[in-house]
């Protein structure tokens, strides 16, 4: 029988462990705690343990359950709070009061609950896998689409219409002599990525109504992208305005390690957070995936591969899905500290040898997807990973290796953050790999100047950084004109655009059309400034007219209104800004 030799922390080392195999789940002691072994080395195995190890001593038992570590896959997802694996966070508060007790087993799903199962093929039809067999209605929002399990096919021998646990058998499948008996769920490993027919090309952007984002470092639905920046630069609001607002059906958010306070707010607002497009809860298309910095670290590991699971299943339905992983340097740690454990060689900065390969595996399970079935839906899966580097130092390894893999880097700043400027995004160390990809839809969806404008208050933002420098030496007086009304008018960039207010009601979200035509407006005046300026207008003059305050404010127009209203702001400024040779 196999027993308890040694215990360090949450790792745990066990003998007489011959037969068992790599990262199958244990029960661990008289308390049979919850493990998954992470090495074999003759008949002595190393586990992870989930739960608190204090109180195990040697000689307690280890009992295989023949599993590796899985998630259950089936209506009853959506609206649950999830500890790090899969455990129901509300069933474990009724079972063992306010803290969790070890020890504790409940079912992810509630397998007592009944759905109604309608049946979308008949007796007779043949089926593959990733096929969809039938529908429950989850949510009043999501349509769960129960689908053959991979690995299986055959032909429709019996199919029922009707109230099933998940449990029941609600469809038999014929396969030459085998019979498969289908349920509503089933497992799935969540280390093994769910397969899929097809990649296909990032050309369809994920909007998310925040300006800095999709105007000027945009992300692809099944893309990748990593938002680093020390502490209180506004990491978390970010995630919390991409989770409310983003164009995908599903959110998957993964509070790793983060501190308690923090996800205690993320769990009380979430629930009150309304869906904009449905306008009922937003929790009625979220799963929330809590495990914060005073929960048993090796939990913290698992959590972020359980969200990326739950985000594959619903992606391979045919919905776009976004996980926002808040954050992956706590998720680090968890590696580095098991890591630590085993002894394994450290590599830079103490983080283990295989982290890079270990940030890879996980963004690479997203994409833009032709899902299994014949029907040749599609899907996408989006990974946010917010990263924590201490001190805000963007050259640690978490920040680095996660650069490699990512596509798009939104660099949050302390200085702005500092000044109040939120999204804090630093508009000259980020970017997005994606424009190119993006272009011709933008090009096709909202305008073929979308690029160019971009472009082009790229540029001054860019000329502002480097007037800046020379201002500070001699001062703004001693600029050419010109360059003046450059400096005014990235001023307006910066605080009529980039800046957005996630807690006023018309400027936490911001349509793509609404976008184009504010930085039209912009540019707009600035072209009509340098013309009023060599027309024999003052610098000083062209800041005081009252189109600046008209500018400022057409960030608070009702979006349903702003098409008309930027025409009048537009004629405003032609009207404004004439110069000496003109007639003013």
């Amino acid at each position: 029988m196999a027993k308890i030799v040694r215990v360090a922390g949450p790792l745990v080392e066990a003998d007489g462990m011959r037969g068992y195999r790599m990262h199958e789940v244990v029960k661990v002691g008289d308390e049979a705690l919850i493990g998954e072994i992470i090495r074999l080395e003759k008949d002595i195995a190393s586990i992870q343990v989930y739960e608190e190890t204090s109180g195990l001593k040697p000689g307690e038992p280890v009992e295989g359950t023949g599993r590796t570590l899985s998630v259950e896959l089936g209506p009853g997802i959506l609206r649950s709070i999830y500890d790090g694996i899969q455990r129901p966070l509300d069933l474990i508060q009724t079972k063992s009061g306010e803290y969790i007790a070890r020890g504790i087993s409940v079912p992810s799903i509630d397998h007592s609950k009944k759905w109604k199962f309608k049946p979308v093929v008949k007796e007779g039809d043949s089926l593959v896998s990733g096929d969809i067999i039938g529908e429950v209605q989850e949510t009043k929002i999501i349509t769960h689409k129960v689908m053959v399990p991979y690995g299986l096919k055959g032909t429709v021998e019996n199919i029922d219409d009707g109230t099933f646990t998940l449990d029941d058998t609600v469809c038999i499948l014929k396969d030459d002599s085998k019979e498969h008996r289908l349920q509503m769920m089933h497992y799935w490993p969540v280390r093994k990525p769910r397969p899929i027919a097809e990649k296909l090309d990032s050309s369809v952007p994920l909007v998310s109504g925040q300006r800095v984002f999709d105007m000027f470092f945009p992300i692809a639905k099944g893309g990748t992208a990593a938002i680093p920046g020390g502490f209180g630069t506004g990491k978390t609001v970010s995630q919390h305005q991409l989770a409310k607002w983003v164009d995908a059906e599903i959110i998957i958010y993964v509070g790793c390690g983060e501190r308690g306070n923090e996800m205690t707010e993320v769990l009380e607002e979430f629930p009150h957070l309304k869906d904009p497009k449905s306008k009922l809860p937003l929790m009625e298309r979220t799963c929330l995936i809590a495990n914060t910095s005073n929960m048993p670290v090796a939990a913290r590991e698992a959590s972020v591969y359980t969200g990326i699971t739950l985000a594959e299943y619903y992606r391979d339905m045919g919905y776009h899905t976004a996980l926002m992983a808040d954050s992956t340097s706590r998720w680090a740690e968890a590696m580095r500290e098991i890591s630590g454990r085993l002894e394994e060689m450290p590599g830079e900065e103490g983080y283990p040898a295989y982290l890079a390969s270990r940030l890879a595996q996980f963004y690479e399970r997203t994409g833009r997807v032709v899902c299994l079935g014949s029907d040749g839906r599609i899907g996408s899966t989006t990974a946010i990973g917010a990263v924590s580097p201490p001190g805000g130092d963007f050259s640690e390894p978490v920040t680095q290796n996660t650069l490699r893999v990512t596509q798009v880097f939104w660099a949050l700043d302390a200085k702005l953050a500092d000044r109040r400027h939120f999204p804090s995004i630093n508009w000259l160390t980020s970017y997005s790999l994606y424009s190119e990809n993006l272009k011709e839809w933008f090009s096709e969806n909202v305008s073929k100047e979308w690029m160019s404008l971009k472009n082009r208050a790229m540029t001054l933002l860019q000329k502002e950084s480097e007037l800046k420098e020379i201002v500070q030496l001699v001062g703004p007086d001693a600029l050419p004109d010109r360059e003046r009304i450059i400096l005014d008018v990235s001023r307006m960039l910066r605080e009529d655009f980039l800046q957005q207010n996630a807690f006023h009601d018309v400027d936490t979200f911001c349509p793509l059309d609404k976008q184009y035509r504010m930085l039209k407006v912009i540019l707009h005046f600035y072209d009509r400034a340098i013309v009023a300026l060599e027309g024999g207008m003052e610098p000083e003059e062209i800041v005081a007219l009252s189109i600046v305050d008209e500018i400022a404010k057409m960030k608070y127009i009702d979006n349903d209104k702003f098409t008309e209203e930027s025409e009048k702001i537009l004629t405003n400024i032609d009207k404004q800004l004439v110069s000496n040779k003109d007639g003013g």
